[in-house]
């Protein structure tokens, strides 16, 4: 339609320097992915320009990237080759920080306000490019109890509330970023933005304890295509990762976590080990960057299936 005529009118070519900086941001979002958002257990977001973190989750602006991780933290670091994070404490928030020049604040990814807050306060900077979500808790909770006894069967609140970080979280990211994505003027092939989505192979291979987390993995997976096509007039590209094992801190707190590791890495088919937050933050890259990618889900898991427990 016209309107559409209107937009593919608007659109640019990026200059070399833009091009060689965009690059070199490129290179600054992985390695911040594979240094904070997986080693700590904090959410990175890289860009040319500000970068603002929604919930424990990044919404990159104008060239830059983002990560959304779950409902508890916020950041935002302004300047060229910007770095946002977000945590889920704020005393080690402060510390991250202190550390990176950026500034650390509290959303959540289920509340509309703040995540539309969060995005405006990058939009003010820049258009809105890139954003990654990550969102996910996980407790491990039977359908139902030993004694049989409805008081003792899985907490409804604890599925709603898994539900509600997971996938009402990731949604709600979504709407809201891929809203301001829409108002950017296309780049090639007329792209406005990218949104990289982190459900999980439970979603396929669920385990005995599992059933919110991998319904609430399931529904990302599950609403990857249609959010795709919703966005596909918009040039905005929408994929999403389902990670196998990969080793983040959770796995530090068994009492032996080396060996922990190396039992688990077993269920890998090859190679029989947990995957590195490089592969992570290579993956999102890689899904970020390739223009033909859309409407896909990735499993990054080297053949590994779960068993039932």
């Amino acid at each position: 339609g016209a309107g559409e005529d209107s937009r593919e009118d608007m659109r640019v070519a990026r200059p070399p320097d833009q091009v060689r900086a965009e690059r070199a941001d490129l290179e600054l979002l992985r390695s911040s992915l594979e240094r904070d958002f997986l080693r700590d257990g904090f959410g990175l977001g890289v860009g040319a320009e500000p970068v603002v973190a929604v919930g424990q989750g990044l919404v990159g602006a104008a060239e830059g990237f983002a990560v959304e991780d779950d409902a508890r933290g916020a950041g935002m670091h302004q300047g060229a080759d910007a770095v946002g994070f977000a945590g889920v404490d704020d005393v080690r928030g402060a510390e991250i920080a202190a550390e990176i020049g950026g500034r650390y604040a509290r959303a959540d990814v289920t509340s509309s306000d703040e995540v539309e807050a969060a995005v405006e306060a990058a939009r003010s900077q820049a258009p809105l490019r890139v954003l990654v979500n990550c969102a996910g808790i996980a407790p491990a909770v039977r359908t139902i109890g030993r004694d049989g006894t409805v008081a003792s069967a899985h907490s409804l609140e604890i599925f709603r509330k898994v539900l509600e970080v997971n996938l009402l979280g990731t949604f709600n990211c979504i709407r809201i970023a891929a809203s301001a994505m829409s108002a950017n003027v296309p780049e090639e092939d007329g792209e406005r933005g990218v949104i990289i989505n982190t459900a999980s192979i439970a979603a396929f291979d669920g385990q005995i304890g599992q059933a919110a987390y991998g319904a609430s993995k399931g529904g990302i997976v599950g609403m990857t295509l249609p959010v795709a096509r919703d966005l596909a007039v918009s040039g905005i590209r929408v994929n999403t990762i389902a990670p196998g094992l990969v080793d983040t801190p959770i796995y530090d707190t068994a009492p032996d976590p080396a060996a922990f590791k190396a039992t688990l890495g077993k269920s890998a088919l090859f190679p029989a080990r947990l995957g590195t937050p490089a592969e992570f933050a290579e993956l999102a890259l890689s899904l970020i960057t390739n223009r033909y990618m859309n409407a896909a889900v990735v499993r990054m898991d080297a053949g590994t299936r779960l068993p039932a427990r």
